[in-house]
């Protein structure tokens, strides 16, 4: 990628730049040559609404880690209001890779909490390029069991390729610390609405990612194991990532299919990253809908409902081979 430009774009960005130059050429010459840049627009259009119609897993995985993507920090300030960040677990510190605290949405007090990646190499260091310490995770669930206390519904934005993998993690109890709030999640008493905005990889994402209602973008990814690592596990080589991203099943139509995620968010044409005001309005409008649907069910069926849900993830089928 350079210049946050795909390779799969190529194409029709070398045919925009044809456009402009001859806008350019149009009015430096005064030649009306708007019949010629009439055709080539309307070509420009058909042909990214082809490119982005078809895309393959691996040119999804590009775009759900698009550097210009929006964040979760970048969708507190397009859709939340009065956003106030709460700090640390009370035990050791405060991981910067997630973000939480207090906020409305239309006026409704919630609990927000988000993985943060960085926008650019410094920011990607203090956030640890989103990848969280147990601290982190154990912030999370203190944020989520003081929403239950004030009866809060909790929103969780995904966008981690994992947890953080160090030593000094392993120490603190990073897969405790997971699974504790796998467990917890299970059984908060509040509506919890899950959305997977970029990356979800591996159990980093699911310690926030146990809801009442989980949805994907429509260019995201979430998987057991990133690309590169699934292929260096199975084919002892990570430059089969490609063919990993495909059998992975890490598409929000795969996982729509195989009942792990409940909808799908539209995206503006191009990728979120194309039009964060319209990205931020879609997303807005599904959250709304989804707390709203949520509120007004007792609170013991919603845990059973949240239980059954969990029973029903995943398809799958055997034969049994006749000797």
């Amino acid at each position: 990628m350079l210049n946050g430009i795909l390779e799969f774009e190529k194409p029709l960005l070398e045919l925009e730049r044809k456009i402009q130059e001859l806008r350019s050429f149009s009015k430096d010459k005064g030649i009306d040559l708007s019949e010629e840049i009439t055709t080539l627009e309307n070509k420009a259009k058909l042909m990214k609404k082809e490119i982005y119609a078809q895309l393959s897993p691996w040119e999804k995985v590009q775009l759900a880690r698009h550097p210009q993507r929006p964040s979760s920090l970048d969708y507190i300030k397009l859709i939340f209001e009065d956003f106030i960040e709460l700090h640390g677990d009370r035990l050791f510190g405060d991981d910067k890779s997630i973000i939480g605290g207090l906020a409305r949405l239309d006026g409704r007090p919630i609990t927000f909490l988000g993985y943060q990646k960085g926008k650019d190499t410094k920011e990607n260091i203090i956030r640890n390029f989103g990848m969280p310490h147990p601290e982190g995770y154990r912030k999370a669930l203190r944020l989520m069991k003081q929403a239950e206390k004030f009866n809060r519904p909790i929103v969780c934005l995904i966008d981690t390729p994992g947890a953080y993998p160090g030593i000094a993690a392993e120490e603190r109890g990073q897969g405790e610390a997971i699974a504790r709030n796998l467990l917890e999640m299970s059984l908060l008493r509040v509506p919890i609405v899950a959305v997977v905005i970029g990356e979800g990889g591996s159990g980093g994402a699911l310690a926030l990612g146990v809801g009442d209602k989980i949805a994907m973008l429509e260019h995201s990814i979430y998987s057991v194991s990133s690309p590169e690592a699934c292929a260096a596990i199975l084919w002892k080589d990570s430059t089969k990532a490609q063919e990993a991203a495909r059998v992975l099943k890490l598409t929000a139509e795969d996982l729509n299919r195989l009942d792990v995620i409940d909808e799908i968010v539209p995206e503006p044409l191009g990728g979120a990253h194309k039009d964060p005001t319209q990205m931020a309005s879609l997303l807005k409008g599904f959250l709304r809908e989804s707390i709203n649907s949520l509120v007004g069910i007792n609170r013991d069926d919603l845990l059973a409902e949240r239980y059954n849900k969990l029973k029903r993830i995943g398809k799958f089928s055997h034969r049994v081979e006749e000797d």
